[in-house]
């Protein structure tokens, strides 16, 4: 059985980090509104990154750590930017400081490759776009 942890970009550009078994469904439920939690009148939602473990405990330390990180180390993870990634896990009270002197961060964030069932949308088809 696999488990997933994922990061969703709501309506208002808040993200939200889950973990479950069943990631079509899960995506589902979030867009349906079905789940009372921070995505509810935050819809709709777009699967931005996923990962999949192997067991249900690697997947909620996963979650766990991940609701911990800022915006700017959330985004390196989902621009799969190792190199930033890895800056703002080291240099913790640097996090919202811009990796260029720009005044903008360099990251080009892209939603996750993953297709949701229709049929599990009732009325709506949520199909993430490739990047």
């Amino acid at each position: 059985m696999s488990f997933w942890v994922y990061i969703l970009k709501c309506r208002d550009g808040s993200y939200y980090t889950g973990h479950t078994e069943d990631l079509d469904v899960r995506l589902a439920q979030h867009q349906r509104g079905t789940l009372s939690c921070h995505t509810r009148s935050r819809r709709p939602v777009e699967l931005m990154w996923s990962e999949e473990f192997g067991r249900r405990d690697e997947a909620v330390a996963s979650e766990r750590r991940i609701k911990g990180w800022t915006r700017a180390k959330k985004e390196a993870l989902i621009a799969r930017d190792w190199e930033r990634l890895s800056f703002l896990a080291r240099n913790r009270q640097d996090a919202g400081r811009p990796s260029t002197g720009s005044g903008q961060t360099d990251l080009v964030v892209q939603p996750a490759i993953h297709t949701v069932r229709p049929e599990l949308v009732e009325g709506r088809s949520t199909v993430s776009r490739e990047p």
